[in-house]
């Protein structure tokens, strides 16, 4: 089997989730695309994959934890 990357990244201000190099997805927030790269690197993983997920830090995006926008809800 092979090996599954799945990396968070501010694009535009909002966040996609670069799988095996290409950009997959449009997120408000850091947080709900890492969710999505977590649910997407578990079903790698069932496949019999290697898997790395990666997301930046605070210094990303506006330079919030979450990286949404100022007054901008939580998905949850």
């Amino acid at each position: 089997m092979g090996l599954a990357t799945y990396a968070v990244m501010d694009h535009n201000s909002r966040w996609v989730v670069l799988h095996d190099g290409a950009p997959e997805g449009d997120f408000a927030t850091k947080e709900a695309a890492f969710e999505a790269a977590v649910a997407a690197a578990s079903l790698a993983i069932r496949e019999g994959h290697e898997v790395h997920v990666s997301a930046p830090g605070r210094e990303a995006g506006n330079g919030t934890s979450l990286g949404a926008e100022s007054g901008e809800p939580s998905p949850k």
